[in-house]
């Protein structure tokens, strides 16, 4: 295992102890940490003033900017860890690819990869090592972010590279990402191809965050509840195996056993994915995302009860009233409590429509406890 800079927080012990990285080595801290997915973006005011300004990938690629909205969700509502502002897309971009995110839209691309002669071209074209070279605004704003974020942990997150096929091979967001799935069916081999290209960008891409500061990195799969298991573990898993491998690769020394080493924590979250929990965690992650579809009790039942679990408040919550949002949070922390450590979070991310001071109460509500 390759040993992280002498400067980097986990190192340092500035990060190694918060309360989310101790749930994510599967101890119990002293409260349940909480972030949520989204917190950096849309919710809030403030990013809104910003981006009115700039364009959404523009953002993405100026340190300053990504840095400053990463940071605003932390200093509003008191959360356990920062997520990077990125875009899924931002790798696939920053090695070449031509994709744009289209107001009302998403993720659109000048040129579909549906066949195996487009999985060759991209393949030779838009490497990983491109991307690696391509990858000093990313850095230089994790950079910046870490320097602020003192002992509150930055997470570093990549798109999956089912979710990352699936937007390639539609061209465009889809509902029920038929072309991909024809794909997988029709010609495993460039599906196998195509899977192992958006592999190697999502792990260059998550090193990178790490190496520059991140003290964890989600892997993100928003279509994988599209599947079966049996699709999955054929056809997607051995890609987000490939995809978390570099993660994998870096530790740092363990803070409780002298000459040990940790492992950078690793959470893996799909949406709709209940029915893959099981195929999600034979991927080795540290902590298992689970959406509002799935109780935290039972999925810690069927898991075996050793693997911290990250959920799954259901968003509409978030827009009820505040006796209901209560009750709700209150249920979601007891059910979590079956498994070995818990990270409070959404089951999918804010929705844009969010009172911010909601997020806040909840934050409140979990560090209370």
């Amino acid at each position: 295992m390759k040993l992280l800079s002498e400067t980097h927080p986990l190192v340092t012990g500035r990060t190694s102890n918060s309360p989310l990285v101790r749930a994510l080595r599967a101890e119990r801290p002293e409260r349940v940490p909480v972030w949520f997915m989204r917190q950096a973006g849309r919710s809030l005011p403030e990013y809104r003033a910003l981006r009115s300004e700039h364009r959404m990938l523009d953002a993405c690629l100026n340190p300053e900017l990504a840095s400053e909205i990463t940071l605003q969700p932390v200093r509003r509502h008191g959360v356990d860890a920062a997520v990077f502002f990125s875009d899924i897309v931002v790798p696939l971009l920053l090695a070449g690819v031509d994709v744009d995110l289209v107001a009302g839209v998403g993720p659109v691309f000048a040129e579909p990869v549906r066949t195996a002669e487009d999985v060759a071209r991209c393949r030779a074209e838009y490497t990983p090592e491109r991307l690696r070279a391509a990858l000093g605004p990313i850095r230089e704003a994790v950079a910046l972010t870490v320097a602020e974020l003192g002992e509150t942990p930055l997470i570093g997150f990549a798109g999956a590279p089912f979710t990352l096929a699936a937007y390639l091979v539609e061209g465009r967001p889809s509902r029920e990402h038929l072309r991909a799935r024809t794909l997988m069916q029709s010609d495993p081999e460039t599906w196998r191809e195509l899977l192992a290209w958006t592999a190697d960008l999502s792990a260059v891409f998550l090193e990178a965050q790490i190496e520059a500061g991140a003290s964890a990195v989600q892997l993100f799969d928003s279509w994988a509840g599209s599947l079966s298991a049996a699709d999955y573990r054929e056809h997607v898993a051995p890609a987000s195996r490939q995809a978390l491998s570099l993660a994998r690769e870096l530790s740092y020394p363990h803070p409780w056993e002298a000459g040990a080493r940790a492992r950078v924590p690793v959470i893996h979250f799909a949406v709709g994915s209940g029915h893959l929990l099981e195929e999600l965690t034979a991927l080795d992650p540290d902590a298992v995302g689970v959406d509002w579809r799935t109780p935290l009790d039972e999925a810690s039942a069927r898991l075996g009860q050793g693997m911290p679990l990250q959920g799954n408040i259901d968003p509409a919550f978030l827009g009820a009233p505040a006796a209901a949002l209560e009750a709700h949070v209150a249920d979601v922390l007891a059910r979590g409590e079956r498994a070995p450590a818990h990270i409070l979070n959404l089951g999918h991310g804010v929705p844009p429509e969010t009172n911010p001071d909601v997020l806040t109460r909840i934050v409140q509500l979990a560090h209370a406890r």
